[in-house]
């Protein structure tokens, strides 16, 4: 089971080819802007972010969390687990704690996402005390494995197979009994940091005689367009071309090729449904001839 496992894991960690495609993003930029406790969101690749994809309704199909320089992490013991996993090059680089299918969760530099498309979370008003204890939450699930059941479960949340598939064939997993603290997905890990300052995310609003009461969703149902779409995080975007002045769009550099390959081809889908829309007029108006 172990050697199938494996096999699987590195059929579904297969990245599609990029091409001569450039991220749209400035990364220099996000950089020099990145701080502590912010969530870096991923528009992923591989075949199992194509299908996070389709199950989220997203593009983001990973998240992980910012915890600043390696010189960032006072404790002594962290620091030397968290360097354990970084290379010569990595080490003056912001860090991120992110779970990955296939090594759990862990310490990267966050250079390793320099040619994707990112996008910046920051948690509005959060001190930097707590950023600090979110980020130290993290470290301390160093090691944790990855929840690839917690996946599918995701789907049967979000996605209506309930409608299809036998309520005995239905998952446990989010029963009140089930509890397996060792094995997390990358969004799971972040809300759980944030749930230790009681930082919401997306939380339940509820109406109780008068007064407003929040209410902490399950972090296994977190998914890392959450965080896009949180009231409670800002949204950071540094794009690779165009200023901050009006008319900056005027300047860019524009191709004389015109429509990309796959506006070309949903511009041609468009055109022929229209030509079906309009063939009943024409054949009436020749009737009428």
């Amino acid at each position: 089971m172990d050697w199938l496992e494996r096999r699987a894991i590195t059929w579904l960690l297969v990245e599609k080819k990029k091409g001569e495609v450039l991220s749209p993003i400035n990364f220099e930029h996000l950089l020099d802007e990145v701080r502590m406790g912010d969530v870096l969101l991923v528009e992923g690749r591989t075949r199992v972010a194509h299908a996070v994809r389709g199950i989220t309704n997203s593009v983001w199909t990973h998240s992980a969390l910012v915890i600043g320089t390696l010189g960032k992490i006072r404790d002594p013991a962290l620091r030397s687990v968290a360097r354990s996993y970084l290379r010569e090059d990595e080490l003056e680089a912001p860090l991120i704690v992110e779970s990955e299918l296939g090594c759990g969760t862990i310490v990267s530099s966050i250079l390793r996402y320099r040619d994707y498309h990112l996008r910046l979370c920051r948690p509005q008003g959060l001190s930097y005390t707590d950023a600090r204890r979110v980020s130290t939450y993290a470290l301390l699930h160093l090691g944790a494995g990855y929840n690839v059941r917690q996946i599918l479960d995701l789907a049967r949340f979000l996605v209506p197979w309930w409608a299809v598939v036998p309520r005995r064939w239905h998952s446990s997993l989010f029963e009140h009994n089930y509890q397996d603290p060792t094995r997390l997905i990358c969004s799971t890990m972040i809300a759980n940091a944030f749930n230790r300052v009681r930082f919401p995310v997306v939380p339940l609003v509820v109406q109780d005689e008068g007064q407003f009461r929040m209410l902490q969703r399950n972090p296994r149902l977190i998914t890392p367009r959450d965080f896009d779409h949180s009231p409670y995080f800002s949204i950071i975007k540094y794009p690779l071309l165009g200023e901050d002045d009006i008319g900056f769009y005027k300047k860019l550099p524009w191709s004389e090729q015109g429509l990309a390959e796959e506006a070309r081809d949903s511009l041609e889908d468009c055109n022929i449904m229209h030509v079906k829309l309009d063939q009943p007029e024409l054949e009436d108006s020749e009737e009428k001839n």
